[in-house]
């Protein structure tokens, strides 16, 4: 019998890591979607409709999926969304890319800062490790990304400890400023939808899942397993809110505050771990969906295959990461946001949960 743990926290596990270098690594990602609206409008977003929508999201897609075993996004969505199918695999293209040039700007101006490496060096260093992963395979993935999920936990509780210590006082303060806090539920909504989009590149996580039980538990704890670090991170903002609003990197910002240089080191080690975690998960869903078309024609992706378009995608991450990570997130995560309501959320939350009930009946 498959262990508790894969069954259900595997999966949320592996969502957490692929999710989180795009979702709030940098915490530029909050500051778009929940600061802007207020300390309070935007815990408010957090809470209630993101973590809902990533909770209810994946424990429809984990039961699908395990019904009809189809643990690659292309099988999946044919499921799903019928011809309709390849509108989502455009947009994830798409998702690929900004993500993977978000990383990339914000890793190569971390190492520079922290460890004095050329920005360059730092990003060619990033690129290298998750070719390696890619060419590794599932069980490596699955296997790193539950491991550095606990270090994960670790590093943002101790930035939420050493800043409650720090500006506790000051807490209160923030939470009771005013702001225009009118579009936080929707906001958060659509956060949700842009953060559910990569639940179709996990599901070679869920294969261990068993029962619909199983599926019902793992996909709940998604949403909080994820949205729980992003909460600390979020309150640890507050302080120094509104200043940090202009912050194109707002870790940065409150780790220089804070004066801890074991902490900065440790962020910057989680983080790179985490880029790592997040570029190797969404390319390796990539590289599964092209064997899986290639295993219907009788033929195999080979490892070396799997790392040549790992390359060819963070060579064009990297170009694209020239940008600037303020505007790649302001305008390229809103558009996609709206994309993934439409293409994937909706039918999710409807012909899902209709194919969910048929099944039963």
């Amino acid at each position: 019998m498959v262990s508790m743990f894969k069954r259900l926290f595997l999966p949320g596990l592996v969502f957490q890591s692929i999710c989180i270098a795009g979702g709030y690594g940098t915490g530029r990602e909050l500051v778009e979607f929940f600061l802007q609206f207020g300390p309070v409008g935007g815990l408010l977003g957090l809470l209630i409709p993101a973590t809902l929508v990533i909770s209810i999201g994946s424990m429809i897609a984990y039961e699908m999926a395990r019904m009809a075993q189809s643990y690659d996004y292309r099988k999946f969505l044919k499921l799903l969304m019928g011809r309709g199918w390849f509108l989502y695999e455009i947009s994830y293209f798409f998702t690929v890319i900004l993500v993977l040039a978000v990383v990339t700007a914000a890793i190569g101006s971390l190492m520079s800062e922290t460890f004095g490496i050329p920005a360059t060096l730092g990003s060619i260093t990033l690129l290298l490790a998750i070719a390696f992963l890619v060419f590794k395979g599932t069980e490596l993935i699955e296997g790193v990304m539950s491991i550095w999920s606990s270090v994960l936990y670790f590093v943002y509780v101790s930035i939420f400890v050493a800043s409650m210590f720090a500006f506790g006082d000051r807490l209160s303060d923030g939470f009771a400023m005013t702001a225009d806090s009118k579009g936080w539920f929707f906001s958060g909504f659509r956060y949700g939808s842009l953060s559910l989009s990569l639940v179709p590149a996990i599901l070679f996580a869920t294969t261990h899942i068993e029962t619909r039980r199983d599926a019902m538990l793992a996909g709940f704890l998604t949403g909080p397993i994820f949205i729980v670090p992003a909460v600390l991170f979020f309150i640890a903002m507050v302080p120094h809110y509104p200043a940090i609003l202009d912050r194109p990197v707002p870790i940065n910002y409150v780790l220089e505050i804070l004066d801890l240089r074991w902490l900065q080191l440790a962020f910057v080690v989680m983080l790179v771990g985490t880029f790592i975690e997040t570029g190797s998960g969404m390319i390796h869903a990539i590289n599964e969906r092209i064997a899986g078309a290639m295993e219907a024609a009788g033929k195999s992706l080979s490892g070396r295959n799997r790392a040549l378009i790992a390359i060819g995608l963070l060579t064009l991450a990297w170009l694209m990461s020239r940008y600037g990570m303020i505007d790649l997130i302001a305008v390229g995560y809103g558009a996609l946001a709206w994309s993934y309501m439409i293409i994937l959320v909706l039918p999710l939350f409807t012909i899902g949960i209709w194919k969910v009930m048929q099944r039963d009946a």
